[in-house]
């Protein structure tokens, strides 16, 4: 005669859950997820506040017919429609023809510092890589541009751009005699080069800290691999360094690029409201157009075009970019 012997059967987690149902969230649960966007909360209200309603505003302002006279009440403006647009793009008129110079003088300048920024930037963190003695005091002075204050940094410029006794005439004029007399530097077709001097000597300890943080992430058992393979300096650079280094230079650029083009306290702090028309950046020129004549709403039309025109820079690199990089990594 046998027996049998039932043994306990336990059921799992999710027998359980079968037989019990659907689990439900409790409260606490819900607070865990909650508290996230919860802490976000204070930060986006500010950004709220600091952005999006002045930008609002401004796109209000440029559809009316804002000047001196409503400047107390300017809610009472009459709108204009679209006249303000009309004028800004209108090239043959001097409003449209001045705006037009602008926009190419400020294209020009930011494809030169964006690329003078980058290069120099570049440079200076490809040699800081291998690690040598005063390394560390060399990267803290290379840094010392990026963290003066503009105001401070660009009105030392000032002074060495002067004519009579500038550091600048008296080191290309009296010391090194590479120029025949002393120069304009702040007036002139020379306030281009100006501008651009100190736009790279303050944008490029940027590009070397970002370049620098990137070639951290590069495995150095590749460059010893290349080494013995007979890889030269150039060619590690070419081949290991620069594709290495695409999404953060995708990055860079496109931030420097976006400082550089709207960028106001170094040509105002160079030469004050009126910029000559060699620098005649459109961030200054928005400004006179708005805060010299008294024509709000014209500036706040030319404001809104430059903001277009910037969004359709940004999504059509992005594209091209993220397109790239999908080609070489397929």
């Amino acid at each position: 005669m046998t027996s049998t012997v039932e043994l306990p059967v336990r059921k799992g987690k999710s027998g359980e859950q079968a037989a019990r149902g659907p689990r439900r969230r409790g409260p606490g649960r819900m607070r865990r997820i909650g508290l996230p966007y919860l802490l976000l909360l204070p930060a986006l209200i500010l950004e709220l506040l600091v952005h999006l309603v002045p930008m609002v505003i401004g796109i209000v302002m440029s559809f009316k017919e804002l000047t001196q006279f409503y400047i107390r009440d300017w809610g009472a403006a009459p709108w204009a429609g679209l006249d303000n647009f009309r004028m800004s793009v209108d090239f043959d008129a001097p409003v449209g023809e001045a705006l037009l110079h602008s926009f190419f003088v400020t294209v020009g300048f930011t494809l030169a510092s964006v690329g003078l920024c980058w290069l120099i930037g570049t440079t200076a963190a490809i040699c800081m890589q291998d690690a040598f003695r005063g390394r560390g005091l060399l990267r803290a002075l290379f840094l010392v541009p990026y963290a003066l204050p503009v105001y401070a940094a660009v009105i030392t410029w000032v002074f060495m751009f002067q004519h009579d006794n500038g550091l600048v005439n008296h080191v290309l004029h009296d010391q090194l005699g590479l120029t025949d007399k002393p120069s304009f530097w702040l007036i002139g077709d020379n306030s281009f080069i100006a501008l651009l001097v100190v736009s790279v000597w303050k944008g490029w300890p940027f590009a070397f800290l970002i370049v620098m943080a990137g070639l951290q992430n590069i495995p150095k058992e590749l460059y010893e691999a290349a080494a013995l393979d007979g890889a030269g300096m150039w060619q590690q650079i070419r081949r290991i360094t620069l594709p290495s280094l695409g999404a953060v230079n995708q990055v860079l650029i496109l931030v420097l690029f976006l400082w550089t083009f709207n960028d106001f306290n170094t040509p105002y702090v160079l030469f004050g409201k009126s910029a000559p028309e060699a620098a005649d950046l459109i961030s200054v020129h928005i400004y006179q157009a708005s805060f010299v004549t008294w024509n709000f709403g014209t500036g706040s039309a030319m404001s809104v075009l430059l903001l277009l025109f910037l969004l359709l820079v940004t999504g059509v690199y992005l594209a091209l970019t993220s397109r790239g990089r999908r080609a070489s990594h397929a």
